[in-house]
């Protein structure tokens, strides 16, 4: 007797067990919240960062289109920001000068160097700079690292003098662009050099360990392993640093004594100074298109971030296809 085609095992009609729907596939209640969580607060960024750049172009478009004459100046508008504008850019490159090597070292050194029973410690002591105000730094300049420094200042100005940057004369407060440039560098050594160790941190082991096997010291294995792999990091780190010296205010404002000029002394008296402490000095006492001109400042300020910001995330994103990120 036949066996119903139905029961045949392997037959056209036999379907086997259902298959289980995969974890994966189904859409969780706490999926779509977190999703939707996310997505909120991306859109709430783009929109505040819009809703800025539009406050910053109305109150700042009178001042663009202001007669020169009506301009805090009297020269117009662009003469009135390029000094501010080149201040603020030769402090925040004189603080990534000093902070991205340092930051690379103490970076080394808590990850790959020291004890385990100091590394955290001393990790933690690094990330609390960032929780010191801006006015200590300011007053910390002023009044301790400015005299400190005025002595070494002299020894450039009779050693390097020849070079635009030292040509002196030394200024006797040591209240100078230098002085900012320092400070601003303690201020982004925190997060330029936690940036850096939590990279550093996740070379893949193998790799270390490879190197190490096959004769390599440790610093050899650092510059073939642990630097490559990082590179993209560093950048961003560098960057988010970069970010953080061109928008500091108070303590850019307390140690420098600013003018309206664009000069290449480090070391003297007359410094330019940043749009960002201009503004703080300026516009308790400011009013009408004086007030527009400050906010237009504000403006140049936020598209110069803006485009820093645009050029590391272009400069990243090059970078970690050639790097050891996708090892």
């Amino acid at each position: 007797m036949t066996t119903p085609a139905t029961t045949q095992v392997g037959g056209p009609l036999d379907q086997g067990p259902p298959a289980e729907p995969r974890i994966g596939s189904r859409n969780r209640t706490g999926d779509k919240i977190f999703s939707g969580t996310a997505t909120a607060a991306g859109i709430t960024i783009l929109v505040t960062l819009a809703g800025i750049a539009a406050f910053l172009l109305y109150e700042g478009f009178p001042a663009l289109v202001a007669a020169p004459e009506d301009v805090p100046g009297g020269e117009g508008f662009w003469p009135y920001v390029q000094p501010l504008l080149f201040g603020t850019v030769l402090a925040a490159v004189i603080a990534l000068i000093i902070a991205a090597p340092l930051s690379i070292g103490i970076a080394l050194f808590i990850s790959h160097y020291a004890p385990r029973k100091i590394a955290a410690p001393l990790g933690y002591l690094v990330d609390l700079l960032a929780a010191v105000p801006s006015v200590v730094y300011g007053l910390w300049g002023i009044f301790f690292l400015a005299p400190q420094l005025v002595p070494v200042f002299q020894w450039l100005e009779n050693t390097l003098g020849f070079l635009p940057f030292f040509e002196g004369p030394t200024s006797a407060t040591g209240r100078t662009m230098l002085t900012a440039g320092i400070v601003l560098a303690v201020m982004i050594l925190p997060i330029m050099s936690g940036v850096n160790r939590e990279v550093f941190l996740q070379t893949p082991r193998l790799q270390e360990e490879a190197a190490l096997a096959l004769g390599a010291t440790r610093s050899e294995m650092i510059r073939m392993t642990v630097l490559p792999f990082a590179r993209s990091g560093m950048v961003s780190g560098a960057m988010l640093g970069l970010g953080r010296a061109l928008g500091e205010t108070l303590a850019v404002a307390l140690v420098l004594s600013p003018a309206a000029v664009i000069s290449f002394n480090l070391i003297g008296s007359t410094n330019s100074s940043t749009i960002a402490a201009n503004i703080a000095l300026n516009f308790p006492e400011s009013s009408g298109l004086a007030v527009n001109t400050l906010i237009a400042t504000g403006l140049v300020l936020f598209t110069l971030t803006f485009v820093v910001n645009f050029i590391a995330r272009a400069v990243v994103a090059r970078r970690k296809d050639f790097s050891g990120a996708n090892a």
